[in-house]
């Protein structure tokens, strides 16, 4: 199965407020990472003491970064109609919905999976299920977290594992399966926007 895993880093934690600084991307071949895709993004602002504290990143390292909407392009480009895969999506979810819709910018189109109902529902009885417990317990090679490339990886890695795990249970694991086996009501999905043409003066 083929996916793209991706995560965030953002100034803070609501989506209306806060701005994202950099977008990871991992594609998958099963649990083989083939391509990755990162970038910083100039969110306008000053990123917060406390954001830069878990992530590292500083507004130096922002200057003269590409803006959202150009980020949006690549990323998109990048990712395509596959199934998206992130740990606890709709943060990341709700973060970029809010840019594509404020800038009328172009989106994936798979489906967002979130690895971390999967995970409780696959793998029950665990700690906790925060990334790096389950990066830990699986013993995923690790490194740094709170970067959005590399944690996009240990999210790649730890989707397969669920797919794998549910393939030898002989239970279903195709997109539809995994959308009911996270139980939400719906399906996230990026509305697919076209830019508008420029209304012509007409008198």
């Amino acid at each position: 199965m083929k996916f793209v895993a991706f995560d965030l880093e953002t100034t803070g934690t609501k989506p209306t407020e806060d701005m994202i600084v950099e977008v990871g991307a991992v594609l998958f071949d099963g649990d083989r990472a083939v391509k990755g895709y990162g970038s910083l993004v100039d969110p306008g602002i000053s990123i917060p003491a406390e954001a830069s504290a878990v992530n590292g990143i500083t507004d130096e390292m922002l200057r003269g970064k590409p803006k959202i909407t150009d980020v949006m392009v690549e990323f998109a480009e990048f990712c395509g109609d596959l199934p998206l895969v992130a740990h606890n999506a709709p943060f990341d979810y709700k973060f970029l919905l809010e840019d594509v819709k404020l800038h009328n910018a172009v989106a994936p189109s798979g489906v967002v999976l979130d690895t971390l109902p999967l995970a409780r529902k696959v793998f029950p009885g665990l700690p906790n299920y925060k990334l790096w417990t389950l990066t830990r317990h699986f013993n995923f090679p690790s490194g740094t977290f709170h970067r959005a490339e590399e944690d996009s990886s240990y999210c790649g890695l730890l989707f397969a594992k669920i797919v794998e795990t549910l393939e030898m249970r002989g239970e279903p694991c195709d997109e539809q399966a995994l959308v009911q086996l996270m139980g939400g009501k719906e399906e996230m999905r990026f509305p697919q926007l076209k830019p508008q043409p420029d209304q012509l003066d007409l008198f």
